[in-house]
C-alpha cells in the first residue's frame, strides 16, 4: 500500500505543470541603461523600483528634483502618479462594494448625482465608469478641468458631450467621468475621499509618503518639481487634476508605488482577493491602445481594460499595467501577477522615453532578447502623446 502511495505521489509531481518563475534580473544592466537615459537633456529626474517574487530587489533615484539644483532624486522622492491613481479609486469602490455600500451594477448617478450623461436607453453603472464604458467621447471635458472649472460643475456638463456608443458597448478613456467614483465613495461614507483612501489603503500598506492633494505633494520632505518635454523647469505645479483625485490625484515615492504594485499581487493587508481579482479581470477590449502599442511597444498585445488597470498579453504571459501623464510628470507600472514581479517608474518631465524601460526590465524577467525599447541607440523616438495632458494612460 505504501509503495502504491509513493508511485501515485510521484506521478502527480511529474504530471503537474512546472512552477512559473522569473529570470534573474541584471540590475547592473538596468542601472547602466538608466544612466544612459539620464544623459538626455530632456530628462531631469527619475526613480525606479523593481519587484521580484513579491519583494523590492532594487530601488534608486537618478538625476535631480529640479533642473539647476543639486538636490538628487532618491527612492523616497515624491512624484505624481497621474492616471495610476485610477487603480486606487477602483480598489476603494470595490472595498465599499464588498462592504455592501455600493452596488457595482447600480446606476452611477445613485452615488454621484453631479454626473450627467447624454440620454440613452441603457444605464451607466458604477462598473461602467470604472472600466471607461460610459460611451461618451474620449477625455471628455478635460479641457474644462485644465481651464480651472470645478469638477462637479464639469461633470454636470457631460450630458452635452458626443456619444460614441451606447453605455457598455465600447471603451472611451475618461478622467472627469471616472472621478465620479471618488464622489460615490464620499456619498456612501460621508467622509472626504482622501481620508477614505488614507485609512483604508495607504495606512495598511505603510505607504507613508502617499497623499492626494497639491498640499500633500508640496509639503513632502523631498519632492520632484515638474519639467517639460525639453527638460526645462515649468514652475508651479498645476492644481487642475487634483480636482479629480480619483482619476489623477495620488502622489508618492517610487518605494510606495512599488508597495502598491506588490499589493496587486496578493497576500496583502489592504484588500481582499475579491478586490484584486475584480480589478484585474478584463471588461472591455481597447482597440486604440492596441494600435498605439503596435506602433511603439509591440510586445504588448491584446490590450483590455479591467477596473482601473490595463491587461495585456506579453507573448505567452498576462501582464497588468498603466501609464500616467500630467503636466511635468509621468509614471508607469508593469507587472506579472503570477510571477509577482514587475517594475514601477516615476519621473518629472513630459518625456516619453522611460516608458520603454518597463519593457526592457520585463524582457529580462522572461529571458527575451534585449531590445532598445527606449530608442537610445540612435533610432528616432516617436513621442507617445496622451490625448490631453491629463489623459494619463
Amino acid at each position: 500500500m505504501r509503495r502504491k502511495f509513493y508511485i501515485t505521489l510521484l506521478l502527480a509531481v511529474l504530471l503537474c505543470e512546472p512552477a512559473a518563475f522569473a529570470k534573474d534580473i541584471n540590475i547592473q544592466e538596468v542601472d547602466r541603461r538608466i544612466k544612459e537615459l539620464m544623459q538626455r537633456p530632456q530628462m531631469s529626474g527619475l526613480a525606479i523600483a523593481i519587484v521580484q517574487d513579491g519583494e523590492i530587489i532594487f530601488s534608486k533615484g537618478y538625476g535631480v528634483t529640479e533642473r539647476g539644483n543639486k538636490s538628487a532624486v532618491t527612492d523616497d522622492t515624491v512624484f505624481r502618479w497621474a492616471s495610476l491613481s485610477k487603480s486606487v479609486a477602483a480598489a476603494t469602490v470595490l472595498q465599499l462594494s464588498e462592504d455592501g455600500k455600493i452596488a457595482l451594477q447600480a446606476p452611477i448617478q445613485d452615488y454621484a448625482p453631479s454626473l450627467k450623461l447624454p440620454e440613452s436607453k441603457f444605464i451607466v453603472t458604477v462598473e461602467d465608469v470604472l472600466s471607461h464604458r460610459t460611451g461618451i467621447m474620449n477625455n471628455a471635458y478635460d479641457n474644462l478641468i485644465e481651464g480651472g472649472r470645478p469638477a462637479k460643475l464639469v461633470r454636470g456638463a457631460l450630458e452635452h458631450t458626443e456619444r460614441l456608443c451606447e453605455p457598455g458597448a465600447c471603451h472611451s478613456y475618461q478622467n472627469v467621468a471616472f472621478d465620479a467614483t471618488a464622489e460615490a465613495a464620499e456619498t456612501v461614507t460621508g467622509l472626504p475621499y482622501k481620508s477614505i483612501v488614507s485609512e483604508a489603503l495607504f495606512a495598511p500598506l505603510k505607504m507613508e509618503t502617499a497623499s492626494l492633494t497639491l498640499a500633500g505633494l508640496e509639503q513632502s520632505a523631498h519632492w520632484a518639481k515638474p519639467h517639460n518635454s525639453r527638460g526645462q523647469l515649468i514652475g508651479k505645479v498645476k492644481p487642475t487634476y487634483y480636482r479629480l483625485p480619483g482619476a489623477a490625484g495620488v502622489n508618492s515615492s517610487v518605494n510606495d508605488l512599488a508597495r502598491w504594485m506588490i499589493a496587486q499581487m496578493g497576500d496583502n493587508p489592504a484588500f481582499s482577493e475579491f478586490v484584486r481579482v475584480s480589478m484585474h479581470t478584463p471588461r472591455m477590449e481597447t482597440p486604440y491602445e492596441n494600435r498605439k502599442m503596435r506602433a511603439y511597444y509591440s510586445s504588448l498585445k491584446n490590450s483590455r481594460y479591467g477596473l482601473g488597470w490595463r491587461i495585456y498579453d506579453y507573448s505567452d504571459h498576462e501582464v497588468i499595467g498603466h501609464r500616467g501623464a500630467v503636466e511635468g510628470y509621468r509614471s508607469n507600472v508593469l507587472f506579472d501577477p503570477e510571477l509577482k514581479t514587475g517594475v514601477a517608474l516615476l519621473w518629472n518631465s513630459n518625456q516619453s522615453r522611460p516608458n520603454g524601460l518597463a519593457l526592457e526590465v520585463m524582457d529580462q524577467v522572461y529571458g527575451y532578447p534585449k531590445q532598445d525599447w527606449m530608442r537610445l541607440g540612435g533610432r528616432q523616438l516617436q513621442v507617445l502623446k496622451p490625448a490631453l495632458s491629463g489623459s494619463g494612460g
